[in-house]
């Protein structure tokens, strides 16, 4: 339908009370050899512009679940999705992918570097498929940001696992996206390591005005946070806000 062509929709400029994160009645239904199973029942959240928002919970419970539905990189059983005011289940994936290329921006545990590019091509990447005349120059200024300038010609390969962290959220940043998902980004660094990727995150997201959205057993990410949202067993159990 022609109301679901977001090509054509123009930007808007957020409001701070802008809602850039909800889910209606969210339930995700999976076929398995021993029947249905039920991964998520009756999800219902919002998140604002600039927040940023902890979603916790055990192994098992259904919380990358959930980021990966509200992120548009799956899709729900039932109920409705919307980023920055588009419903993204009323899209198809041509749609979604749009939406994703101008609003999304991600950092996963395992990093998810092409290990054919270099750390700046990497970060130029989404600028890039933007079309932005500016993309390695923005992309060299995020990679002086988190530290590796001076490595932005190595390949994922000859970087360790916090070098290739940084070069993911420099990409994550580069696109100029307003909503950042990140599913467990310490989960493969020492302690360390993920404090000072802590620090990078939740420095670059104030600079960025960026909402976060991330998924994480490390109770450092989540007490930095706005708020967390506890998953058990598929359910919000409770959404309290973080002292």
């Amino acid at each position: 339908m022609e109301k679901n062509r977001v090509s054509e929709v123009p930007v808007i400029e957020n409001s701070a009370n802008e809602v850039m994160v909800k889910a209606v009645d969210l339930c995700k239904v999976v076929s398995t050899s021993e029947g249905q199973l039920t991964i998520l029942k009756g999800i219902n959240l919002e998140i604002k512009k600039s927040e940023s928002v902890a979603i916790v919970g055990a192994s098992g419970s259904g919380k990358t679940t959930v980021l990966s539905l509200l992120a548009g990189l799956d899709n729900p059983t039932q109920g409705e999705i919307f980023l920055g005011g588009d419903e993204i289940t009323a899209m198809d994936e041509e749609q979604r992918a749009h939406t994703r290329g101008n609003k999304v921006g991600f950092v996963f545990q395992t990093f998810q570097l092409l290990s054919s590019l270099t750390a700046l091509e990497n970060v130029m990447l989404p600028a890039e498929l933007k079309k932005d005349s500016e993309a390695e120059q923005k992309a060299l200024r995020l990679l002086q940001r988190v530290g590796l300038d001076h490595r932005s010609h190595h390949y994922p390969r000859q970087l360790s696992g916090g070098e290739q962290q940084r070069v993911a959220i420099a990409r994550a940043f580069a696109s100029s996206a307003s909503i950042l998902f990140a599913d467990e980004p310490t989960g493969n660094l020492d302690s360390k390591t993920g404090a000072k990727i802590i620090d990078l995150i939740f420095e670059l997201n104030a600079e960025f005005g960026t909402t976060l959205v991330l998924v994480t057993h490390d109770s450092r990410l989540a007490d930095r946070c706005d708020r967390a949202i506890h998953i058990a067993s598929g359910v919000i159990v409770t959404g309290e806000e973080i002292e």
